[in-house]
């Protein structure tokens, strides 16, 4: 089943700038994944799911030698994200991040957008915005990640 699940994942070239209109394109070229291998793969991890989630593989990462790397976008109510899922070859969680999306936080809207570099780091920039008021550039945050040889994931906040 490992296998399926892989294979809904195409490898990109990279860099790669995940925008919340990038899902379009995902979505045009990927089925959604089967329920059956989220209910394997991702809900096993703590993924919280209902009747409105959806689960889009977005793709792999190249030039993984002992490890699986995998992108899927998750749409829930209020709440859309592109996550980074690490598998060892047998399948088993390595590590698992969020990288950037959207969602509704009382009365602000927060977005980020990440973008992953051909050496594996990954910078996250994220902004508010309330409902009252126009964006405000001095309440964005900047993240950077670093993705490992071990397929570990280590966070950097600036």
């Amino acid at each position: 089943m490992l296998k399926q699940f892989l294979a809904a994942f195409p490898k990109i070239q990279l860099p790669v700038t995940l925008t919340p209109d990038l899902i379009h394109v995902f979505s045009q070229n990927n089925d959604p994944l089967p329920q059956s291998l989220a209910e394997n793969f991702l809900l096993p991890l703590g993924e919280e799911a209902d009747e409105f989630t959806e689960f889009v593989p977005c793709f792999s990462l190249p030039d993984t030698e002992g490890f699986h790397a995998v992108v899927y976008w998750k749409a829930s109510l209020m709440h859309y994200s592109y996550i980074l899922l690490t598998l060892d070859k047998n399948g088993a969680l390595i590590d698992r991040a969020v990288l950037s999306g959207t969602f509704a936080d009382k009365n602000a809207l927060v977005q980020s957008v990440a973008t992953i570099e051909e050496d594996w780091d990954i910078v996250v920039m994220s902004g508010k915005a309330s409902v009252e008021a126009e964006y405000d550039a001095t309440s964005s945050k900047m993240t950077t990640m670093e993705l490992l040889p071990d397929g570990k994931l280590m966070i950097y906040h600036a």
